[in-house]
């Protein structure tokens, strides 16, 4: 039964889980172990599912984290801390998101596999998964205003590394 019940959600959860891998490691190979790795985790800890978020969250969760765990492991990197006492409503950068959006795909693309881990992964929550503040302040434990300073950071990080890559274009 429980073979039965592990295939199931491998079924229904593994292409997005692989995706995101994808997204956050750049390497097919490594996010086909981490897809395997991340539902073997998901499946053991079943129980601790309190059901406070929707199901796929809580596997967006643990697959995102696995993820920056595997990376900062493999490259040895540090997590850049952000005060978590910054001011409620903090202000969405309208002007560097415009930037952002208006780079060319394949210079996009070199810019996200040049930034932190961390910051490459927030932009794909925002730009590629197309999740909400909210969603991602659950996927990332976060409050509001440490998810939108995450991202306005990580935007202005993005927007120098492209700058640094390809002065001629801005």
């Amino acid at each position: 039964m429980d073979a039965e019940r592990f295939a199931v959600l491998y079924d229904r959860y593994s292409p997005k889980v692989f995706q995101k891998c994808i997204g956050m490691t750049r390497d097919r190979d490594l996010a086909k172990d981490l897809t395997h790795d991340i539902f073997v985790k998901v499946f053991l800890n079943l129980s601790k599912f309190d059901h406070r978020s929707k199901f796929g969250t809580w596997v967006y969760s643990i697959t995102y984290n696995y993820c920056l765990d595997t990376i900062r492991k493999s490259k040895r990197l540090r997590e850049e801390e952000i005060d978590e006492r910054t001011e409620e409503g903090v202000p969405m950068d309208e002007s560097s998101e415009a930037q952002l959006l208006g780079l060319r795909a394949e210079r996009l693309d070199h810019v996200l596999k040049e930034i932190e881990a961390t910051d490459r992964a927030i932009l794909l929550m925002k730009y590629e998964d197309e999740l909400s503040v909210v969603d991602m302040q659950d996927a990332l434990g976060l409050g509001e205003s440490a998810v939108k300073m995450r991202l306005l950071r990580a935007r202005e990080r993005a927007m120098a590394k492209y700058a640094e890559l390809y002065p001629e274009e801005l």
